[in-house]
């Protein structure tokens, strides 16, 4: 993990030197190892006891697609132009941006188009990192859950995982122009999800945290590209990222009701801190390392953009729902209500959780299916 990170607080929640605090230090290793001493638990018990559960690993098993042939990789790729494209038609900057006295002073159009051109390396590498996290992480799920409908579900979501995991290396190694290693932020999150020995904190790094904020930038990115096979890609992730979403939500919304005050409480102070690194990790300092830009510099400005509050507001609109939902925002005095006011997302909170968005999409899907039958 990082070298003793500065811990995260309320009052230095914006301060670059707890953000750069977090590093990687083995960025050139093929393998990184964490240790996880959880429990495997078998279960004897075969009744489908969770209706919910059982019917979200029925979809499941109806909605695997392969990767390698349910996507046009024959769709030709020209990085630079989609950057350009995506530049013109949907500006991330303001016209009128006043560079004068900052590290982008001298930078003309070509500058720009090669942060972007770094920036979609950077992220769809991070994803592709946070795939095999997730890959990993069910894994574990299938071990230490103790309900067979869980066990089911987990199972198939492993399939997915390592679907995902191949499709954005794919798309890494043969339409765009380089990977990065995994983020410090993003490896630091990772570490602590698959090292706690508690299956439902698995749970809550992976399948509301992590796979929560992935949802949202998946759905951000597919907005946002004009390439068509990315587009394609992201929207048969996405239809995976809902289900594994509610597959939390629905999971941890019954052991939850029964956890004590201080159990609650280390889950919300769990759940802020993986949100602060999720929302630190898109500052992106390892792009800023590859251009030439000191790091601390660049972020600095980042964290005082005006657009940055809508982006990380963003992030956060399947997170803050779904933490209502599992009762997480209103224990322990409404600890982590108070902080996600402070992060200034507090505002999503009445959003449709994912639990209850699957359930009414799958209500519609009925609906279409009666009437293409009648």
């Amino acid at each position: 993990m990082s070298d003793k990170p500065i811990p995260i607080g309320p009052d230095n929640v914006d301060d670059l030197e707890r953000i750069l605090s977090i590093s990687n230090t083995d960025v050139d290793a093929v393998a990184h190892v964490v240790r996880a001493e959880s429990d495997a638990i078998f279960t004897w018990d075969y009744e489908r006891s969770r209706p919910a559960l059982s019917k979200l690993y029925e979809k499941a098993k109806n909605s695997q697609w392969n990767g390698d042939t349910d996507l046009p990789w024959d769709t030709k790729v020209d990085q630079e132009q989609v950057v350009v494209r995506n530049m013109a038609e949907r500006p991330t900057l303001p016209p009128d941006v006043d560079w004068r006295g900052t590290p982008f002073e001298s930078w003309g159009d070509d500058d720009w188009v090669k942060l972007g051109i770094e920036s979609q390396n950077w992220l769809l590498s991070q994803f592709m990192h946070g795939e095999q996290g997730a890959l990993i992480c069910t894994a574990q799920i299938v071990e230490t859950v103790p309900w067979i409908d869980a066990k089911y579900y987990a199972a198939t979501q492993v399939m997915d995982e390592a679907r995902h995991v191949e499709v954005f290396a794919r798309y890494l190694d043969e339409k765009l122009s380089g990977h990065y290693p995994i983020g410090a932020h993003l490896r630091a999150l990772l570490d602590d999800i698959v090292s706690d020995t508690r299956w439902d904190m698995t749970y809550l790094g992976m399948q509301i945290m992590v796979e929560g904020l992935a949802l949202a930038a998946f759905g951000f990115m597919h907005q946002m590209t004009t390439e068509p096979l990315l587009k394609k890609l992201l929207r048969y992730v996405m239809s995976d990222e809902a289900r594994h979403v509610a597959f939390g939500v629905i999971s941890l919304k019954e052991f939850y009701d029964q956890l004590s005050e201080a159990e609650m409480r280390e889950r919300q102070e769990f759940a802020y801190e993986a949100a602060v690194r999720m929302r630190d990790r898109f500052l992106q300092q390892e792009v800023w390392e590859r251009m030439g830009i000191e790091p601390k510099d660049a972020m600095a400005l980042a964290l005082v953009d005006e657009a940055r509050p809508l982006f990380q507001q963003m992030l956060f609109s399947k997170i803050v729902p779904n933490c209502k939902k599992l009762g997480l925002l209103d224990a322990s005095d409404q600890w982590l209500r108070r902080r996600f006011e402070e992060l200034e997302v507090i505002q999503f909170e009445d959003f449709t959780d994912t639990g209850e968005e699957y359930a009414l999409l799958d209500e519609v899907q009925k609906d279409r299916d009666l009437a293409a039958a009648s």
